[in-house]
C-alpha cells in the first residue's frame, strides 16, 4: 500500500487469518488429551507435534515459490481451507491414526497461512506502519493460542467433549476464507524475475537476508526453549511446587501477548531498527538475569520479562527484511517460515546439555542465541543496500 491511509476493510480479514494461524497451538492440548484417551506412550504422543512441525521445514519455500505465481490471497485461502479440513477430520473419525492425519493437515495449512499472511498484511498497510501491524498480528495470534485450552476445558465440562473445539475452530477457518474471498486486495507482484527454489535459496547468499533468517531460527528456538525448560528450571533450582513451575510458561506467554500489544502501539512512533535493538537488549539482560536469579519469585518475574523482550523480534525481523527487499517478499517469507524449524533444534540441544550438566547450564544456549540476534539488530541500522544478490 503506497499511501498512508489505513483501510480496516482490507486489514481486518487479513488480521483474522492470524487468529487461524494460532490453531497450530492446539498441538499442546492434543498431546495431553489424546495421550490420556488412547493410553499412548510419551514417544507415540510426541508424534503429534512432529506431524505438525515437520511441514514448516518441508513446505515453506515451495509455498513461497507457488505463491509468487498464484498470489498471496489465493495461497492464504488455500491454507485456511486445508486448516479447516485438518480440524474436522479427527472430530468426525476419532482414532489415533486420524488424529495424526488431521494434525499433519493442520501443520500443512498453518505453514501455508504463515507464509502468505505476513506478506499480504504488508501489502494492505501503509509502509510506515508495517512493523506495528505485524506486531499486532502476533498479538491476535497469541489470543488464539491462549483461549484454546480454556475453551477445550469448557467444552469438556459442559458437553463432555473437548473436541467440539475442532468444530468451532474449523467453522472460524471457513468463515475467514469467505470473508477474505469477498475482499478485493491489490497485491504487490514480482514483475521481474519469478521466484524459484534456486532463487529462494540463493537469497541466503545475501549476508543481510541470511542473518535475518538466522534470527528467526534462533528466536523461535528461544521461544520453544523457554516454553520447554522454564518449569524444569524452577523445579531444579528452587525446588518449586509442580503447579508453580507449570505456571511459568503461562507467565512467558502472557508477557509475549502484552509485548506484541505494546509493540503494535510503540512502533507507530519508534523506529523499527531501534526497537529491534532494544528488544534484543531486553531479551539478553532478562535471560542472563534468569540464570543468576537468586529466588523463585525473581525467576518468575524474569520469565515474564523475557516474553516481553522477545515478543516483537519475529515481526520486526520480517518487516525489516521485506522493507529492504520488497520485490522478494514471497521468497523471504518462505525462508523465514522454514526457519521456524529452529524450534525443533535448540530444545533438544538444551536437553542434551541439561543431561550432561544442568538445566541452568542449558540456558546458555539461549544466551548465545540472543547475543547473535543483538549483534544482527545493531548491524541492521547500517545503510540500506540497493538490491538483493
Amino acid at each position: 500500500m503506497s499511501n498512508s491511509k489505513i483501510s480496516l476493510k482490507l486489514i481486518t480479514p487479513v488480521l483474522m487469518s492470524f487468529f487461524v494461524a494460532s490453531f497450530c497451538d492446539l498441538v499442546g492440548i492434543g498431546v495431553d488429551r489424546v495421550k490420556l484417551e488412547f493410553g499412548l506412550s510419551n514417544a507415540l504422543a510426541q508424534l503429534i507435534p512432529s506431524a505438525v512441525f515437520l511441514w514448516f521445514f518441508v513446505l515453506s519455500v515451495p509455498v513461497g515459490v507457488l505463491q509468487d505465481r498464484i498470489g498471496k490471497k489465493n495461497m492464504l485461502n488455500i491454507g485456511m481451507v486445508v486448516t479447516a479440513i485438518g480440524l474436522l477430520l479427527p472430530y468426525l473419525i476419532y482414532s489415533f491414526e486420524m488424529v495424526l492425519v488431521g494434525f499433519a493437515m493442520l501443520g500443512i495449512g498453518n505453514t501455508i497461512v504463515q507464509v502468505s499472511a505476513n506478506p499480504l498484511l504488508v501489502d494492505v498497510v501503509p509502509s510506515h506502519r508495517r512493523s506495528s501491524f505485524l506486531s499486532l498480528s502476533q498479538f491476535i495470534k497469541a489470543i488464539g493460542s491462549m483461549v484454546a485450552a480454556p475453551l477445550a476445558g469448557l467444552f469438556a465440562a459442559q458437553f463432555g467433549d473437548w473436541k467440539i473445539l475442532f468444530i468451532v475452530y474449523g467453522v472460524v477457518s471457513v468463515l475467514s476464507v469467505v470473508w477474505l474471498v469477498g475482499t478485493k486486495i491489490d497485491e504487490t507482484k514480482n514483475t521481474e524475475v519469478r521466484a524459484t527454489f534456486a532463487s529462494s535459496f540463493k537469497l541466503l547468499g545475501n549476508g543481510y537476508v541470511a542473518a535475518m533468517v538466522a534470527c528467526i531460527f534462533l528466536v523461535v528456538g528461544i521461544d520453544v526453549g523457554i516454553n520447554a525448560v522454564s518449569g524444569q528450571f524452577l523445579l531444579n533450582k528452587f525446588d518449586s511446587e509442580q503447579t508453580v513451575a507449570e505456571s511459568a510458561r503461562s507467565l512467558y506467554f502472557f508477557g509475549k501477548m502484552l509485548g506484541t500489544f505494546g509493540g503494535a502501539i510503540l512502533l507507530t512512533k519508534l523506529s523499527s531498527r531501534k526497537f529491534f535493538a532494544w528488544s534484543s537488549v531486553l531479551g539478553l539482560l532478562s535471560i542472563v538475569l534468569l540464570v543468576l536469579a537468586p529466588s523463585e519469585v525473581l525467576a518468575m518475574v524474569t520469565i515474564f520479562i523475557i516474553g516481553l523482550g522477545v515478543a516483537n523480534i519475529f515481526p520486526l525481523v520480517f518487516s525489516l527484511t521485506v522493507e529492504r527487499y520488497p520485490e522478494r517478499a514471497n521468497e523471504i517469507s518462505g525462508l523465514m517460515i522454514m526457519a521456524i524449524s529452529g524450534g525443533a533444534v535448540l530444545p533438544p540441544l538444551m536437553g542434551w546439555i541439561a543431561d550432561i550438566s544442568s538445566v541452568t547450564t542449558s540456558i546458555f544456549v539461549l544466551v548465545a542465541s540472543i547475543v547473535f540476534i543483538l549483534v544482527v539488530s545493531l548491524g541492521s541500522n547500517k545503510k540500506k543496500e540497493n538490491h538483493a544478490s
